[in-house]
């Protein structure tokens, strides 16, 4: 999906982890940089009804000077700031109606003032209609030249925005890509004849094989990324969160049910929001 780069900004605006992971993610796709705040209920709770124009006033200037300072850093970078009317969410909800990609901090950092830890992430990573990344306020590897792209996958039932959206990324990060495919053993009913490859000791190699089969196109459209295939028997979220130590990106699919309590996040998406510690990118599947 083209488009800018949008990041949602607290106030003051923080120049930290946040923009500066994604001024440099602009500058990797050749994308304008797009700086946006909701000047919502928040803002105004302890304001009258005459000072809004003075509110609104002073959140443009903040952006303004957080605009001038990314350009300072990145002259050929397109930069744009505005304040918009509406609830956080709303306006988010808006912005990924024609962003390439939303940008946002794990627990307020990097996103809108005034509610629970962690709602604007995840309310927005489970409903964007375009990829959302999540980066903690501690994250350092917005300037990290080492590590790997990670995509979360299951080889059964393959994504492909997850995996073109992992393939890109490494590509353009000239990074290796490691595509973990977490799996277990088939339980076993009492009465229940085992499964022939669960007999014979063969299930690794069967999940390997699929996750081979599943890669092997990508290599095709990919040849300058390295493929680390990664068939690993553990819980996803686990093996994916030890994996974001040392990660620059964890790429993952949003596939969690409509009605449920957080969308379509997903429980292992939302771990990861809430406890990789590296950006997380939530790629919408449908």
């Amino acid at each position: 999906m083209s488009g800018p780069v949008v990041i949602g900004t607290d106030l003051p605006p923080d120049d930290g982890p946040v923009v500066a992971w994604a001024e440099s993610e602009a500058e990797l796709r050749g994308a304008e940089l797009r700086l946006v705040h909701g000047c919502g209920e928040a803002d105004m709770r302890h304001a009258h009804a005459e000072a809004l124009h003075t509110v609104r006033d002073q959140a443009r200037q903040s952006l303004d000077e957080l605009a001038r300072t990314v350009r300072g850093r990145r002259p050929a970078l397109t930069v744009s700031a505005e304040v918009l009317d509406g609830t956080p969410r709303a306006v988010l909800a808006e912005e990924a109606e024609t962003a390439g990609l939303l940008v946002i901090g794990a627990r307020g950092s990097g996103g809108f003032p005034g509610l629970l830890a962690g709602s604007t992430s995840l309310h927005t990573a489970a409903t964007a209609r375009c990829p959302v990344v999540v980066v903690h306020a501690t994250d350092d590897t917005a300037g990290r030249t080492a590590g790997e792209v990670v995509a979360g996958v299951d080889a059964r039932e393959p994504d492909e925005p997850v995996l073109r959206f992992a393939f890109t990324a490494a590509e353009r990060r000239k990074l290796p890509l490691r595509v973990v495919h977490a799996w277990r053993y088939p339980l076993l009913r009492i009465g229940k004849a085992a499964p022939p490859v669960y007999e014979e000791g063969h299930v690794e190699d069967e999940e390997r094989r699929l996750l081979a089969e599943v890669l092997s196109g990508w290599r095709e459209e990919f040849p300058a990324v390295e493929v680390r295939p990664d068939p690993v028997k553990s819980g996803a979220a686990k093996q994916l969160v030890a994996l974001s130590a040392d990660a620059s990106l964890l790429v993952v699919g949003r596939g969690g049910r409509p009605t449920g309590p957080i969308g379509r996040l997903g429980s292992v998406s939302q771990a990861l929001v809430e406890h990789a510690r590296c950006p997380v990118a939530v790629v919408p599947l449908g």
